[in-house]
């Protein structure tokens, strides 16, 4: 069983996913934040490997990414930095990204380091759902790792229950169509997650884009299996020198 079913196992709610930026606010800060995450109650932790056009990623993400990309941060060096990150990290790592880099780097050889270096799982939001079943699919399998597909609001319920059987880990229910950080009416969010439950799906559901705070993520744990918090925590720690201080305090506001 993979980490990440092993947390769903545990912990079946309120589980907490957040995103950081691989590379931000330092270089060499990849680790540091990861342990900062993992003390303050982070049940998972989404590395983003930042890239020059991420279509998902709202202003502060893509900001994040921008400084990253300026520091040096690579896919060699991220894999440099994860290499003995297993003998202090113990909760789940997923690698989110996008493909052009991926390619460019070799999928296969991707999936192997990923999966060398102690990464869980993978979310690639710009890999059809075509190309994952008939090529890239069978590459993430043979090399242990999960897949999280994303669905939307407006996503049909047979394409939901489609892309269900064919991740494994959990299901990325993205709150609206459009990208983070952006503000959500949580009274439609609330009947879109509803929705979801109703359809008894495989996988557990976090929900994403828009959660903030501990109102968001309340809310968002009343219908789904958890929350993952991105935009905000970036924002916490832009311009600090403390990461396990900012750290602290921003998930101590979450989960108090």
């Amino acid at each position: 069983m993979s980490r990440i079913r092993s947390l769903f196992e545990i912990k079946t709610n309120r589980v907490l996913n957040v995103y950081c930026t691989a590379g931000y606010p330092q270089l060499n800060s990849t680790l540091d934040v990861m342990k900062a995450l993992q003390e303050n109650g982070a049940d998972l932790i989404e590395l983003g490997m930042p890239y020059s056009d991420p279509l998902a990623d709202g202003p502060v993400i893509q900001h994040s990414s921008t400084i990253a990309l300026a520091n040096g941060m690579t896919i060699e060096t991220l894999f440099a930095q994860l290499k003995d990150a297993r003998k202090e990290i113990n909760v789940p790592i997923i690698l989110m990204g996008y493909m052009n880099p991926v390619l460019q780097y070799g999928f296969e050889r991707f999936c192997k380091e990923a999966a060398a270096v102690g990464v869980d799982g993978l979310i690639l939001p710009d890999l059809p759902e075509y190309e994952f079943e008939t090529e890239y699919g069978a590459i993430i399998k043979a090399n242990g790792l999960d897949f999280i597909f994303l669905v939307t609001p407006e996503t049909s319920q047979e394409r939901i229950k489609k892309l269900d059987s064919l991740s494994t880990g959990f299901l990325y229910a993205v709150s609206s169509s459009s990208t983070t950080g952006s503000d959500k009416n949580m009274t439609d969010v609330n009947a879109y997650l509803q929705k979801l439950k109703a359809m008894q799906l495989n996988n557990p559901v976090l929900v994403g884009f828009g959660i903030k705070d501990k109102q968001t993520f309340d809310t968002a744990c009343a219908h789904a299996n958890g929350a993952i918090i991105g935009t905000a925590y970036i924002k916490a720690l832009e311009g600090t020198n403390n990461v396990a201080a900012a750290t602290k305090a921003f998930l101590e506001g979450v989960l108090k």
